[in-house]
């Protein structure tokens, strides 16, 4: 069981850092509102880590030390780290799941782009639809149907966030846009990062982003129908909020590079209203063919790990040799230094 005061500071730390998960986490049941808000703290730590760090590789590695830590029930001793060890026995947590975070983490670390809109979403899988398929595991939920669009919901959400924030990851030098769409526009990525501009060509690809978020969001519905009845309604609402983002960046004619898409609270308060009459909808209507929909070739091996289907054993392999990578870049830059 997670530690109360563990909870308390990871609730704390999730009030301050995500409004849009706090808001949705509210309406879930208490028995997976208090792991998935552990579980979102640790991600998000995480992720903060290696985002906002001088020394993003150091963070990725030191990370992978934390989760080492965490599966051998000897976690570090932090509130997000100790929660995380509990949800592990709790949840019986497959470790392929955040090891997919951890790569996502190392892929942003080596500063990698993507050569077109499917790697966007190997991307999106890993740093998105892991944690959706680490929320349905909170839920006792292991049907690979209801994984796979969970993981739609995912990548959607990511997507929605990559459209958001063309302009700030630009002037921090990252590019996240496929990068055959900037070839097809005439764009040079040195060129864009140096001097990023809303011009006609860029929120066209904006739009292109969304569009594709809308279509996962639409699959993603399927699934929420099917959860456990008491968590719909927190899940509608995470769905409806993060979909108000992408609204918002299309009422500014998709520029998101002189201007940031905001959402008020007063919108989000609707969401979670319409999330509610969602909710009662699912309980009379059929069971959408759509469930049964294929997933995404970028996020199948996740729904292989959470529902226990037969894993990849290439996976892990996959993850690590990534990490070597980046130890051994470090090495030959001479930064090959402690990580505690």
């Amino acid at each position: 069981m997670i530690r109360p005061d563990d909870l308390a500071h990871c609730r704390e730390a999730i009030r301050h850092g995500s409004l849009s998960f706090h808001a949705a986490s509210r309406l879930l049941p208490a028995k997976v509102r208090d792991p998935a808000l552990a579980l979102y703290a640790f991600c998000r730590l995480a992720d903060d880590e290696v985002d906002e760090g001088d020394y993003q590789t150091g963070a990725v590695l030191r990370l992978q030390d934390r989760l080492d830590l965490a599966y051998q029930g000897k976690p570090r001793n932090a509130p997000e780290d100790r929660a995380f060890a509990a949800i592990i026995e709790d949840f019986d947590m497959p470790r392929a799941l955040p090891e997919a975070l951890l790569e996502g983490l190392a892929w942003d670390a080596a500063e990698r782009r993507y050569d077109t809109l499917s790697g966007v979403r190997d991307y999106s899988a890993r740093v998105a639809s892991a944690v959706g398929a680490m929320m349905c595991v909170l839920m006792r939920v292991r049907d690979p149907d209801a994984l796979a669009r969970a993981c739609d919901l995912g990548v959607a959400m990511q997507l929605t966030n990559i459209a958001r924030d063309v302009g700030e990851d630009a002037r921090m030098g990252r590019i996240y846009l496929p990068l055959d769409w900037l070839e097809e526009a005439g764009i040079d990525p040195v060129n864009f990062t140096r001097d990023p501009r809303p011009t006609k060509a860029v929120r066209r690809m904006v739009k292109r982003l969304l569009t594709e978020a809308d279509r996962l969001y639409l699959r993603s519905e399927a699934g929420i129908n099917v959860l456990p009845l008491q968590a719909r309604t927190g899940i509608w609402a995470a769905r409806l909020i993060y979909a108000g983002i992408g609204k918002q960046v299309r009422r500014q004619g998709y520029d998101s590079l002189s201007m940031r898409a905001r959402t008020s609270s007063r919108q989000k308060l609707g969401w979670v209203v319409q999330s509610s009459l969602r909710t009662g909808v699912s309980l009379v209507m059929p069971k959408s063919a759509i469930i049964y929909a294929n997933p995404l070739d970028e996020v199948a091996f996740l729904v292989n790990a959470a529902s226990r289907a037969r894993p990849d054993p290439g996976r892990s392999s996959a993850v690590l040799a990534m990490l070597a990578e980046l130890r051994a870049r470090e090495a030959a830059l001479g930064r090959d230094r402690p990580l505690a």
